[in-house]
């Protein structure tokens, strides 16, 4: 793993540095410019984990004034996530926001999600696209997305509108207690059942979650997601 970081680019006055937004990012040169350039104006430091890229991620990352942290090979988003909240971590970060490479996500609802953290108290601020607004969402991945939340309650007892959605925000506290092992998609209901585990405080908050032919392409298949789902269940059941 090496680590390299870029100046910082002119943003908003608005800017707070203690705000990290961690990225994992896998062959996503076709977003990851835009997705930098729309935290760097809502206020975050950012730092981009590409997780063994074979094409230009790490390059275009820095030029939009990312740090950048690469893994010599493909770890999976579990593990790139928690190389990039290390990171953020060893230098300072106050509040810690995951946030996809794949512009699926508004820069704009991060104000929102930190804000709500902050106000109620809580440990985590977990985006839901079910309170908030979907565009272009397939009606299979909606009703796999539901599934996930009566999988998250039977196994956790958390009863959330979306289980499975890569916009959170969480504070310094609470980071520094998760650790993510699942190296792969799994690691998102392992964050949700850690925090059950630790009784950590957590609230939903309404975002918006836009689909498009690029994002659908890179995202798991749903007999994945199901898998992950019925694996993770099956664990806890017979912890």
């Amino acid at each position: 793993m090496t680590d390299s970081n870029a100046a910082t680019p002119a943003v908003a006055p608005t800017l707070d540095p203690s705000i990290w937004a961690v990225i994992a990012a896998y062959n996503e040169s076709e977003t990851i410019a835009e997705v930098i350039a729309g935290l760097a104006e809502h206020g975050c430091s950012i730092v981009v984990v590409d997780d063994g890229s074979r094409d230009e991620t790490a390059e275009l990352a820095r030029a939009a004034g990312a740090h950048v942290v690469r893994h010599p090979i493909n770890l999976g988003q579990g593990a790139a996530l928690q190389t990039g909240m290390e990171y953020a971590l060893r230098r300072g970060a106050a509040t810690l926001v995951t946030f996809d490479a794949d512009g699926q996500h508004l820069p704009s609802d991060v104000h929102e999600l930190v804000g709500t953290l902050h106000r109620s108290g809580a440990d985590m601020a977990c985006g839901s696209r079910f309170l908030g607004r979907t565009e272009n969402m397939p009606r299979l991945r909606r009703a796999t997305l539901k599934l996930a939340t009566v999988f998250t309650y039977l196994s956790t007892g958390l009863r959330m509108t979306d289980a499975h959605n890569g916009l959170r925000a969480m504070t310094r506290a609470c980071a520094l207690r998760i650790q993510i092992r699942q190296n792969r998609m799994a690691h998102a209901s392992e964050i949700i059942d850690q925090a059950a585990q630790l009784r950590l405080k957590l609230v939903e908050v309404p975002v918006t979650i836009r689909y498009s032919a690029y994002s659908l392409r890179k995202g798991q298949k749903i007999s994945n997601s199901l898998t992950i789902l019925l694996d993770l269940l099956v664990k806890r059941l017979y912890r």
